[in-house]
């Protein structure tokens, strides 16, 4: 038998499996819709105005750390000391004095979650593209992609409603009414409303161009600063439940567009020598340059496992030994190292070390049922390393990739890669530069070129 066939165990579990079951159910409830969401802001803006404190200011008194997670920054090149920040789930704040002081400038609108920002300076226009692509269990679904023509003083809602969490908004170099959106959609349930969305009328219209399935959604986005028609999108496969997270899975790839938009072709398929299939998480894209050509820059977190190193030992009795563990085997053991494993894993304690040995004995249960008792999607996470972050370069135009590093590059995403998967390459003066996010205290790592291994950072 390869489980552990407990009955008096058993029954407290399926009792609570029982009384949880509603809760479960609820969980995968349909989502509001967006329309009926904004309706209720719209409602909710006139009883204020109706109400009898309408007038009364409301005064912060604490916290002094406001808004949390940022999702993006954008600056303006002219000025650096005017800048714009956004938060997963704070709104859009304004600064013109280098940060000194910032003005919340999205406050009254149906939804205060953010994925990302564009701005056309020139035109003082702001793009906002509502929902965290995080995809936490406490990132919140936005309700679409909202315009300010007046920077910020009034909005506009401008469509997508049902995609609830925005990965990335780009907008064409010379054509104000041209931009591009990737959209990550429903975070807990299957939906059809995601991908690469892209609008020529200033988002009075949108058509999707690039759709891969219902639970991958489009998460990074990027255009070639060389020509405007040339465009990358990262699809992201993830489901996840109350209970669970898919990170990783055959939907997230590369696409790339040389029409502007209209049509796509996956660029990192099999023979790419980009990872592929089942454990293939959350995709960050970056196009940089190098002798005059253009980079394409992909960090990838892969969640495939890590192979066993030969020559790691560990005292005691671990999981993996007891995988593939015969029952003679077993019952060869020291008892005291089982009953560390037993003590160690929490068992109950009514199956002491004799009991456990007496159930194996007598072909109760096998020895990898004392593991597969106490594994769950948690477990595996942090009982088994996976890969991890990983980063890749295209010379040609994502025809092939080769991994500009050898070896792992720990310490940055640790399990939390579906987190933190993006790129950016440095100032125009500094091509070569690339950081990346990580659950590190360290912001980033530089490289001085491709050849990463040579493990060199690079002073712009």
């Amino acid at each position: 038998m390869r489980h552990l066939n407990f009955h008096k165990m058993a029954k407290p579990f399926i009792l609570l499996s029982l009384l949880a079951l509603p809760i479960f159910l609820a969980a995968q409830n349909l989502p509001t819709p967006a329309a009926e969401r904004i309706a209720g802001m719209e409602k909710r803006k006139t009883l204020l105005e109706k109400s009898l404190v309408a007038n009364v200011p409301f005064t912060s008194i604490g916290p002094t750390i406001h808004s949390g997670r940022v999702d993006d920054v954008d600056v303006w090149e002219q000025d650096p000391s005017h800048f714009y920040v956004a938060y997963a789930s704070g709104g859009l704040w304004k600064t013109e004095n280098n940060g000194q002081s910032f003005s919340p400038i999205f406050d009254n609108e149906a939804v205060m979650t953010i994925g990302d920002i564009a701005v056309d300076w020139k035109k003082n226009v702001i793009w906002v593209g509502t929902g965290e692509v995080n995809s936490s269990r406490s990132s919140y679904a936005g309700a679409g992609m909202f315009r300010s023509a007046d920077g910020g003083k009034t909005w506009e809602h401008r469509g997508l409603g049902e995609t609830h969490h925005i990965g990335r908004v780009v907008l064409h170099p010379t054509d104000p009414n041209t931009l591009w959106v990737a959209a990550l959609g429903h975070l807990y349930s299957p939906n059809a409303e995601r991908g690469v969305f892209k609008t020529t009328d200033a988002g009075a219209t949108w058509r999707k161009v690039l759709f891969v399935d219902e639970n991958s959604g489009a998460v990074d986005l990027v255009i070639d600063p060389k020509d405007p028609n040339t465009l990358y999108a990262a699809t992201w496969h993830r489901e996840r439940r109350a209970w669970n997270l898919v990170e990783a899975g055959p939907g997230s790839g590369i696409y790339k567009s040389t029409d502007g938009g209209e049509t796509w072709a996956k660029i990192s398929a099999e023979g790419s020598g980009f990872p592929n299939g089942d454990g293939t998480g959350r995709i960050g894209l970056a196009v940089g340059a190098k002798d005059g050509s253009s980079v394409v820059y992909a960090i990838v977190d892969n969640q495939n496992r890590r192979p066993k190193d030969a020559k790691e030992k560990t005292e005691g009795l671990t999981k993996d030994d007891l995988r593939s563990m015969t029952k003679e085997a077993f019952l060869k053991l020291e008892k005291d190292k089982v009953k560390t494993y037993l003590s160690d894993n929490d068992f109950p304690e009514k199956y002491s070390v004799d009991k456990v040995f007496e159930m194996v004995k007598k072909g109760e249960i096998t020895p990898l049922a004392l593991v597969e008792f106490m594994e769950d999607a948690n477990s595996l996470l942090f009982d088994t390393p996976v890969v991890g972050a990983e980063v890749y370069a295209s010379m040609d135009g994502g025809k092939s990739w080769k991994k500009t590093h050898e070896g792992y590059l720990d310490d940055l995403f640790y399990s939390y890669g579906y987190y933190f998967g993006q790129i950016r390459v440095g100032s125009p003066k500094c091509r070569q530069a690339l950081y990346f996010r990580s659950a590190s205290p360290q912001i980033g790592r530089r490289w001085q070129d491709l050849e990463v291994h040579q493990r060199r950072q690079r002073t712009c």
